[in-house]
């Protein structure tokens, strides 16, 4: 067990005298770790230093520099893979196969920053091209914006903090960077991780504390020029109103929806449906939640996948052979529990799964589904999902495009015509042909529609969006003597 706090402009803010919070693993409610809580005047703090920092420092830092930092933080977290990846399991219950993913795409995303560091360019404007403009000179380049605030998530502590702070720095920004209160323990290593690899401390701030008391004022501060969250609706939108006029990022979560056509081979998607709806236990905003099959093949996909549902291996998620872990806490399992049961109160049925043990609810797969039920119709965040038959085209797409949510969707077909034309229909961020909802790679865009939120990520659009525009013009008609 370990005591950590927040690290302003280097120092770890973890005195005696400060309240704390206790971290537990998921798994077997072990003590993992105390976290000194930060208060209003340390979030105060925080900023003074990411301000000033950034003026002084960030600001006019070299592209050249910052993609030597970035790289060098990716070596770094290279050499630790197994460090990390423990930590993640630990203390978000994420079975290791998973939480060592993690670490590897965590250091690509880093990577792809580094390159992209390199090659933030702006543009010549043909002036000429207005009446009036003969010998005049425009040109656009993109500047950083200041401070940006990082609000992250506990399900991919490592991956999705990285994905707001290693684009930020590639920019020139400065971070101020508040992890979830379930996982701190990746995000304290991973901000001393930066510090070593010799980013100027004041340029990354982390702030431990509860979200309801530090998160608004964080929001609201006049010297935070934008804000990026990855988290529950709710919050989400209360940061749109809070945000004002600063520039927002929102990633909100999702019900994806995964359409498998009749021309398929079932046994060849399977699996990847399995861990689409099931990797880390469900806890993915692009989770395959809604599984529609056409009728034609609808039996014999639903029995091989409760086949091989049922075989997946469930336990500790330390144990190199475990695919299926615990739920973050035993309330999370409570609460999709109780989804469960509502929706079998209402003419659903349980084909697998439904049972709960603590924060371990069995993988769970759903039939007789209605598209009113809070299981297909809101962001279930469990390992639950429905499986619904439908009959044409038209019909699945108005089924999959009957939700308040529109981040990633799956389409399964060999007919490349069709598969264009529903992936067109579909109103979704981004469609994937072949593959599940659930596959994202760090260098597309990634965002959603609808209120699946605002904005993009991936590391090249998120650095676009973490840089102002700034017109430049010249008058070379000036013919006004020199002194």
């Amino acid at each position: 067990m370990m005591r950590i706090g927040s690290i302003i402009n280097g120092h770890d803010y973890k005195e005696d005298h400060r309240e704390t919070m206790a971290v537990y693993n998921p798994y077997n409610q072990d003590h993992v770790a105390d976290i000194a809580l930060a208060t209003v005047e340390d979030m105060e703090e925080a900023i003074q230093y990411s301000y000033a920092t950034f003026h002084s420092t960030m600001k006019t830092m070299p592209a050249y520099e910052r993609a030597d930092i970035l790289r060098n933080a990716a070596d770094l977290l290279a050499e630790r893979k197994d460090e990390f990846a423990r930590i993640i399991s630990i203390e978000a219950g994420k079975p290791l196969i998973y939480s060592r993913g993690e670490v590897d795409r965590g250091v690509q995303v880093i990577r792809f920053a580094a390159e992209h560091a390199k090659h933030i360019s702006g543009e010549v404007i043909p002036m000429d091209a207005a009446h009036g403009g003969e010998n005049r000179l425009g040109f656009v380049k993109h500047v950083p914006l200041g401070v940006v605030a990082a609000i992250t998530p506990f399900n991919f502590p490592l991956n999705l903090s990285l994905h707001k702070i290693a684009p930020a720095i590639a920019a020139g920004n400065t971070v101020v960077f508040k992890p979830a209160e379930k996982t701190p323990v990746s995000a304290h290593r991973l901000t001393m991780l930066f510090h070593e690899a010799g980013l100027p401390k004041g340029s990354l701030n982390l702030l431990m504390g509860r979200g309801e008391e530090i998160g608004s004022p964080l929001v609201k501060h006049k010297d935070v020029h934008k804000v990026t969250f990855t988290g529950s609706l709710p919050v989400g939108r209360k940061i749109r109103e809070e945000a004002g006029f600063k520039k927002v990022t929102l990633e909100l979560g999702s019900n994806s929806p995964n359409i498998l056509f009749e021309d398929i081979q079932v046994e060849r998607v399977i699996d990847d449906l399995i861990k689409g709806a099931f990797a880390f236990s469900g806890q993915v905003c692009i989770s395959a939640q809604r599984l529609y099959v056409h009728h034609s093949i609808f039996d014999s996909f639903l029995a091989g996948y409760i086949r091989k549902t049922e075989a997946l291996v469930i336990g500790d998620p330390l144990d190199e052979k475990t695919q299926f872990g615990p739920m973050i806490d035993e309330d999370e399992a409570k609460r999709a529990k109780q989804w469960i049961e509502d929706a079998v109160d209402k003419g659903a049925t349980i084909k697998s799964g439904g049972k709960r043990e603590g924060p371990l609810l069995s993988p769970t797969i759903m039939t007789n589904v209605d598209h009113n039920m809070k299981i297909i119709a809101d962001e279930v965040f469990a390992p639950i999902v429905s499986v619904v038959p439908f009959e044409t085209e038209t019909e699945v797409v108005a089924m999959a495009n009957d939700s308040r949510y529109g981040l990633q969707a799956g389409v399964f077909t060999h007919d490349i015509n069709r598969a264009l034309r529903v992936a067109d229909q579909l109103e979704m961020g981004g469609v994937w042909i072949n593959d599940i909802s659930t596959y994202r790679q760090d260098n597309h865009p990634y965002g959603g529609v609808k209120q699946s939120g605002i904005g993009r990520e991936g590391v090249k659009y998120a650095i676009d969006d973490m840089t102002d525009m700034k017109f430049i013009g010249v008058n070379l008609n000036d013919k006004r003597p020199r002194a």
